[in-house]
């Protein structure tokens, strides 16, 4: 579901115009679902979203303090540096992807991979 790709690259945009990102991801995740109430609050592609934030790796975006995600915000950040190191992994199939972050360990893909590769694609995260 590219949508939450989407969502990330949206909350980019509005945190450019000063709004702090938990507020733009709040934003932009209800454009994207205005029915879905659980789809905007899914908590995995939010917490990618704002651990890379907070961490200063958002292109335009200051670090702060964005998440209090342990989990989500390291697998957004282990998969930036994974790509950082390695940038041909980007065209893996997500699934393999996700089994190279949690390093084959049994947790489903919950759309951190999507945030992540969305931004990265659009050249907007750096280490």
């Amino acid at each position: 579901m590219a949508k939450y790709g989407d969502v990330a690259l949206q909350a980019v945009r509005l945190a450019g115009k000063g709004i702090s990102p938990v507020e733009a991801w709040n934003l932009a995740a209800a454009a994207m679902f205005p029915d879905q109430c659980a789809a905007r609050v899914k908590g995995c592609p939010r917490s990618a979203f704002l651990g890379l934030c907070e961490e200063g790796y958002v292109e335009g975006i200051e670090a702060g303090k964005y998440t209090t995600s342990v989990s989500n915000k390291k697998y957004a950040i282990d998969l930036l540096k994974i790509l950082h190191e390695k940038p041909q992994l980007a065209d893996l199939p997500r699934k393999q992807l996700w089994g190279i972050v949690v390093q084959g360990a049994p947790k489903q893909h919950n759309q951190q991979v999507e945030v992540v590769l969305t931004l990265w694609r659009a050249g907007l995260l750096s280490t």
